[in-house]
């Protein structure tokens, strides 16, 4: 007898619950439980603790999936968790203790990454400011793979990271230490360069796969994003599978 996780999804800057539609779509068609987390994308620990709120919520076990910004999020918010058995990081950021989502991946050493001041816009929020990606670069920087009609779309749509989250940094010894982790790179990407999401994704020791695509994968190649889901969630479904050890 096996009892079948939910997964549950955290998007990232620039995008909302609703990037992940194909895969939730695919996944609900094969009869899985499903959550789409919002993510508040004001501070590292606020997120995290917000998204935990929800994973206490959920009764049995839980397969996280984050994607950029909230693959930093998905690994505080399942630091001592009862009910979180996988993660699943997607084009996203993999901290260690100490790390921010602005300092983890030297330019110098892992080179490429548009985004920044020259593509960013900042607004006020009361608090800080909120880092929009302008317009004209959403493309080039996020999405570079989807149609023209559907990039604008997604530039109006976007919802801005608060500049405090990109120095919060990890806590203490982030899940992906305790937990077995799968890693989506995206080898198209301009957000995060590659060479780093594999990086960060060989650190964590994940199982790790890649796809060409653009930083907005779960948009532009959902199959491949759905895939390596169900991959976690076949080996924690298992009935013979043993607790796996920290490493």
């Amino acid at each position: 007898m096996t009892t079948e996780p939910t997964v549950a999804f955290v998007h990232g800057a620039f995008a909302d619950s609703s990037s992940w539609s194909s895969t939730l779509r695919s996944l609900d068609r094969a009869g899985l439980p499903l959550i789409a987390v919002p993510n508040q994308l004001r501070g590292l620990a606020a997120d995290a603790d917000y998204v935990r709120s929800v994973l206490s919520s959920i009764d049995g076990p839980v397969v996280l999936v984050g994607h950029s910004y909230g693959g930093a999020v998905i690994g505080e918010a399942a630091r001592g968790t009862d009910n979180v058995v996988a993660l699943v990081f997607v084009a996203a950021y993999i901290l260690d203790e100490g790390e921010s989502i602005g300092d983890v991946l030297d330019p110098a050493r892992f080179p490429g990454g548009l985004l920044g001041p020259a593509t960013t816009i900042e607004r006020p929020n009361g608090v800080d400011t909120d880092l929009y990606i302008a317009t004209e670069h959403f493309a080039d920087v996020f999405a570079a793979d989807l149609p023209e009609e559907q990039v604008r779309l997604m530039a109006f749509e976007q919802r801005p990271l608060s500049t405090s989250a990109l120095t919060g940094v990890a806590g203490e010894r982030p899940a992906w230490h305790d937990l077995p982790s799968w890693a989506l790179v995206a080898e198209q990407d301009n957000a995060i360069p590659p060479a780093g999401q594999r990086w960060m994704a060989e650190r964590a020791g994940a199982i790790l796969g890649t796809v060409a695509s653009s930083h907005a994968v779960m948009v532009s190649q959902p199959a491949a994003v759905t895939e390596t889901i169900l991959e976690a969630v076949r080996s924690v479904s298992a009935p013979s599978r043993a607790t796996t050890s920290a490493r």
